[in-house]
Formats: C-alpha cells, sequence, structure tokens
C-alpha cells in the first residue's frame, strides 16, 4: 500500500458556475501567447516574476506534463509484487521531482542568461539590420523591377521568340513499320 503522505486529496464539484466566480481572472480561459492575441497588449494579463503559482500561464510546456503510468505499465498478463510497483512509482517520481530540481539549480541562471542574450541579439539584428534591409528592397524593388523588364524585353523575349518560330516548321509524324 502506498503511505499517505503520497496522496493527493481531490476535491470534484460538479457546479460550474461557483467555479467560474472563485477563478481569479488569470486562470479563467488562459489568453493566447501575445504573438497570436488579437485583443490590444493592455487587455490581455502578462505574467510577472511575482506569481511564483504560476509559472506557465500560456501553457507552452504542456506536453511535459509526465506520470508514472505514462511511462511505466504493466500488462494485464503479467504484474509484479504490490509493493515493488508502489515503490517503484515512488522512486519514478522522487527522481523525476527531485532531478529537475537539482538540475534547474544548476542550470536555471544560466541557461536564462545565454537565452535573454540570445533573444537580445535576435531582437539587435532584426530591428537594426534584418528590417532596414526589407525596407531598402521594398524601396528599390520597382526600380530592379523595370530594369529586369527592360532585360527580358531586351534579351530573352526575341531569343524565345526565335526558338518558337523555328520550331514551329517542325513536324513530326509516326508511323508503324
Amino acid at each position: 500500500m502506498m503511505s499517505d503522505e503520497y496522496l493527493v486529496d481531490c476535491n470534484i464539484d460538479d457546479d460550474e458556475d461557483e467555479d467560474n466566480e472563485e477563478m481569479p481572472l488569470y486562470l479563467s480561459p488562459h489568453p493566447p501567447p501575445p504573438q497570436f492575441s488579437s485583443s490590444s497588449p493592455s487587455i490581455t494579463p502578462q505574467p510577472s516574476l511575482a506569481s511564483v503559482d504560476i509559472r506557465d500561464p500560456y501553457g507552452v510546456n504542456q506536453h511535459l506534463k509526465v506520470e508514472f503510468s505514462d511511462v511505466l505499465a504493466e500488462p494485464v498478463s503479467t504484474h509484479t509484487y504490490d509493493r515493488v510497483w508502489v515503490y517503484s512509482g515512488i522512486g519514478f517520481e522522487s527522481g523525476r521531482i527531485w532531478g529537475y530540481r537539482c538540475l534547474t539549480v544548476l542550470c536555471a541562471v544560466p541557461v536564462s542568461l545565454l537565452s535573454g542574450c540570445l533573444f537580445a541579439l535576435l531582437a539587435c539584428l532584426h530591428i537594426w539590420c534584418v528590417m532596414p534591409c526589407i525596407q531598402v528592397c521594398h524601396t528599390c524593388l520597382p526600380c530592379v523591377r523595370s530594369i529586369w523588364m527592360s532585360v527580358v524585353n531586351i534579351f530573352i523575349r526575341p531569343f524565345c521568340e526565335s526558338v518558337s518560330r523555328c520550331c514551329t516548321g517542325v513536324y513530326v509524324s509516326l508511323s508503324k513499320d
């Protein structure tokens, strides 16, 4: 049997109206990420560093919710001892939780610092390099288009018309011998 310290009490209410009234604004339906939001940014609640309880407000990492039964499962035909199964589940959950905590203690600050620097670099390149180049291309594109059309009309079009006139006199006939 599993000890009581690993059991979780789940209260299930059938009345949905009460749940919606008690639920804070930031929990009832999650707003879309800012890049997919159609409303103005002032209306969409933004997560802050002060909210420690809600660390994934947009549900970005829903695919990482892994439980013991998602990874290990015994078919009906083969079962191990109940204690082995319970202790395996406890070991899995403890290893997953404490492994994550230890790795985040070692990696979270350096990786977040590097990620912040990477996104700052990407933002800087986009703002100061990519967008000016795109605007220059949009500005010069009509001139380039007119030059390209002149080249096509002067050189390529007469060549293609000559080749087509030469090929119009070619007849292919198939016969059985």
